[in-house]
């Protein structure tokens, strides 16, 4: 169905003109204007030339994790509360049966389109109070060295597959700032498979390097590296660990991996001569068994991000706590710890419902979909649905932006059929 065909949601006003997808202002709302009065441009340059700066500041404190795992070795987690948030008090869950409560560009929405029984927000470049300071599409390139090619990262990564009863759809993009000033993409995704039939273990990998660090985009590409061959050696064992809910061995076993993994690029610094913070990434991983007997879906990983679930219409954080009592230190040679800023290993095996849909990201969508309310209810509506995105439509979904949120975003969603 064409998204520019809407019609009013229940008890919804309409305004007195159009509105038109993609970015087009509406009479009540005029159109941004760069620092030199040319309207219809969202970047504003100081008078100096100095870009705008970078980085995110939510307006509320982040949520509370979610509860510990329900009883039992791999039995689903008890239903965890709706994604908290300072400005919103109204549950996430309302979002799908109160559709006149969804976003416009920039304020209140009352137009969606109707597809059968369900509604779904139209598309949107943006959600939130205003427009970003940055422009939505790519600006400059990355610094290019004749004999260092190899080392180019492209704008953004885009993969899915269909597995057992899972659908899985993967995205990594620069972020706005970083388009922006010509940096490359910190953030690394890489999906793999080992194994072939209901043998079969797929890995989703992704890893954030630190800020403001040189070849920190090559960190994380190195982690996920590391992490993806430590698997696909062991998935034999992985995959029979997750048929028989061993939940203990398989904690333990993607611990060693993980730690093994964090090690290597430890001493990936000292070779270069470099301060561990200054080679060092965040590290989140989801292990998907191809087996559609077998509905464990386990997270493991070092660092910051959010795990979410989208069950019934409403979202759920059910990233794993911080506390020694949640996770334990991710300890390198010696018992040091080697993991971003000292982080904990986080564990979480939980047995998925049809219906589902499981998210897992790095900082980059978790700070804004957690601070944010009109995001969580935006992504909840569009995906809701038990009929998965397309590989276009859900990078479409993925990069719909928020005011002050402007850093890299990798992206991996799992619909249950």
């Amino acid at each position: 169905m064409d998204p520019r065909t809407a019609v009013a949601a229940p008890g919804a006003s309409r305004p007195p003109g159009p509105s038109v997808p993609g970015g087009a202002e509406t009479p009540d709302r005029p159109a941004p204007t760069a620092s030199d009065g040319t309207p219809g441009r969202s970047r504003h340059t100081a008078p100096d030339g100095t870009p705008p700066r970078s980085g995110h500041a939510p307006d509320g404190p982040p949520s509370a994790t979610a509860e510990a795992d329900a009883e039992g070795p791999l039995a689903s987690s008890a239903a965890e509360g709706p994604l908290a948030s300072s400005k919103a008090e109204d549950p996430l869950a309302d979002a799908i049966r109160e559709p006149a409560s969804a976003v416009r560009r920039g304020q209140a929405a009352d137009e969606w389109p109707v597809d059968g029984p369900s509604r779904v927000p139209v598309l949107r470049d943006y959600v939130g109070s205003g427009p970003p300071t940055y422009e939505p599409e790519p600006t400059a390139l990355p610094p290019a060295e004749p004999d260092g090619l190899d080392d180019l990262v492209p704008d953004t990564v885009l993969d899915g597959a269909r597995y057992g009863t899972c659908t899985l759809r993967a995205v990594s993009l620069r972020g706005d700032s970083a388009r922006y000033r010509g940096e490359p993409r910190r953030d690394a995704l890489l999906t793999a498979r080992f194994g072939t039939g209901d043998q079969a273990l797929v890995l989703v990998a992704m890893a954030t390097g630190a800020r403001a660090a040189p070849g920190a985009h090559r960190a994380a590409a190195d982690v996920c590296g590391w992490i993806a061959r430590a698997v696909g050696r062991s998935h034999a064992r992985l995959v029979a660990d997750l048929r028989a809910a061993r939940r203990g061995d398989l904690k333990s076993g993607l611990h060693r991996l993980t730690d093994r993994s964090l090690g290597r690029l430890r001493a990936g610094a000292v070779e270069q001569g470099l301060e561990p913070e200054e080679y060092s990434a965040t590290l989140r991983c989801l292990l998907l068994p191809a087996d559609p007997h077998c509905r464990t879906r386990v997270f493991f990983g070092v660092g910051a991000g959010g795990l979410f679930r989208l069950r019934d219409g409403g979202w759920q954080d059910i990233e794993p706590g911080t506390a020694q009592s949640a996770g334990e230190p991710a300890a390198g040679a010696g018992g040091q710890p080697h993991g971003p800023a000292h982080e904990t290993f986080r564990f979480r095996a939980s047995v998925a419902r049809p219906g589902d849909t499981l998210l897992l990201c790095s900082g980059g969508l978790a700070d804004p979909l957690r601070g944010e309310p009109a995001l969580s209810e935006y992504l909840a509506g569009r995906w809701s649905g038990r009929t998965p995105p397309g590989l276009a439509a859900f990078l479409a979904d993925s990069q719909v932006r928020v005011k002050g949120y402007s850093d890299d975003r990798t992206v991996a969603a799992v619909w249950e059929a």
